[in-house]
């Protein structure tokens, strides 16, 4: 029904529940579907404007952001805190689905990179490090790390990294650029260790 275009209200009346265990219920819908908002606003056929309380609540994020420096963390312990994680988080999403409103667009607009998702820019900064630290790893004269029968704390963190690499690769789920600098910067990474050969100290 939502999907229809009918909103959260009308739904509620139509299966006579409670309007907040519908909200409760479409929340989780929207995290595993990104496109159903936008297929909603589509087929109800407009995009209504944010509140002046929402305006004022987008004014104050940004007064938090620039004060802090820094953006807000979804699992900090300050609950003022995760609020304003959330409120980005949801604009975030409304972004990369395309039904952000203008508003919102314009407003957040000064923030540089507040669309990123951090926790999956974290994620990429740390393989690009380990990339360069197997790099590293192999300049220094040494064969493939290992993720079993490891000689160090560093071998070990480097043969499960690039044990997973190749997991992912064999299943499709490595990223084509990845899988382009792992041939420039370790050529030979796939194959990895002969079998049986020594490890070189």
């Amino acid at each position: 029904m939502y999907r229809l275009g009918l909103s959260r209200k009308r739904i509620a009346e139509l299966v006579r529940a409670e309007p907040a265990t519908v909200g409760y219920h479409l929340v989780i819908a929207r995290r595993r579907d990104p496109e159903l908002e936008a297929a909603h606003l589509t087929a109800a056929g407009t995009k209504s404007s944010p509140s002046p309380a929402s305006l004022a609540r987008m004014d104050e994020i940004i007064a938090w952001i620039s004060a802090e420096h820094r953006f807000p963390r979804d699992r900090s312990e300050d609950k003022g805190e995760q609020s304003v994680a959330r409120w980005l988080s949801d604009r975030r999403r409304e972004a990369a689905g395309g039904t952000l409103h203008p508003a919102y667009r314009d407003g957040l607009a000064g923030m540089s990179g507040w669309a990123e998702n951090p926790r999956a820019a974290a994620d990429d900064a740390r393989w690009h490090d380990r990339l360069a630290q197997l790099a590293d790893f192999r300049a220094g004269g040494n064969d493939w790390p290992r993720h079993r029968n490891y000689a160090s704390d560093l071998e070990h963190t480097l043969g499960v990294w690039v044990h997973a690499q190749r997991q992912k690769r064999r299943r499709g789920e490595l990223d084509t650029e990845k899988i382009r600098l792992l041939h420039d910067t370790v050529p030979g990474w796939q194959t990895g260790r002969t079998r049986g050969r020594p490890g070189r100290r």
